[in-house]
């Protein structure tokens, strides 16, 4: 928040595979102090379920993303604390009206984690065919930052082609690379690397991952507690 007044940030998640990335984003932000408005598309529902066994439903949003958090990107539950979402909100995907549609409405920038390929295609075109879409596009329309974890391999020629568009139009082109050098133990470690680095585009604090300090052999330490506590 600033001055009291509650600005947050813009998680989007669509369907491509990595719903992990999504709630160490999610959880990251939370644990600095972030708001948060939610915009889960519904292909990303497939994925989560497929993923997790979770079924995200609009309406018992609030349960269903508290055990989503909760989960280890091994998908083993009560892997983290129940979160306080009292500064989430959460908008259904075809809710063309929400608040986030307008750049009128006050938000610090958009995280799309993970960005598949179609999402990554609407948003260089401009199609804003959902609320996840149109959201990127005011993002983009009003010079916020945008970040967008694009989770695809290989690549083609036309989504390199928008990736450059989106690149050129301001946004920050992150993909889902994990690195090794921060000593990843377990799958949530690297996890855990792509959220730290996506939540670095965005300017947010956090303890998600070892730094590079110039010193090789420095991954061979034990990591802090991850979960930017």
């Amino acid at each position: 928040m600033t001055d009291g007044k509650r600005t947050p940030w813009v998680v989007g998640v669509s369907g491509a595979s990595g719903t992990p990335y999504a709630a160490s984003v999610i959880r990251g932000l939370l644990a600095g102090g972030e708001s948060v408005d939610l915009v889960v598309s519904r292909a990303s529902r497939l994925t989560l379920l497929d993923e997790t066994g979770i079924a995200f439903r609009d309406a018992h949003w609030r349960d269903d993303l508290a055990e989503w958090l909760g989960r280890g990107a091994d998908g083993k539950p009560g892997t983290y604390p129940r979160p306080d979402l009292d500064d989430v909100r959460y908008w259904g995907a075809g809710d063309l009206a929400a608040g986030p549609s307008s750049g009128s409405y006050p938000v610090k920038g958009m995280l799309i984690v993970p960005a598949s390929t179609a999402c990554v295609a609407g948003v260089a075109l401009g199609l804003s065919k959902d609320l996840l879409q149109r959201v990127a596009s005011v993002t983009l329309k009003e010079r916020r930052r945008l970040v967008v974890a694009v989770r695809e391999t290989p690549l083609n020629g036309q989504t390199l082609k928008h990736l450059v568009a989106l690149d050129e139009a301001g946004a920050v082109v992150l993909p889902a690379s994990p690195a090794f050098y921060a000593g990843a133990t377990h799958i949530q470690d690297l996890v855990d690397f792509v959220a730290g680095r996506v939540l670095d585009a965005a300017g947010v604090p956090h303890k998600l991952y070892r730094r590079w300090e110039g010193e090789l052999g420095g991954g061979s330490r034990p990591l802090e507690a991850s979960g930017g506590d």
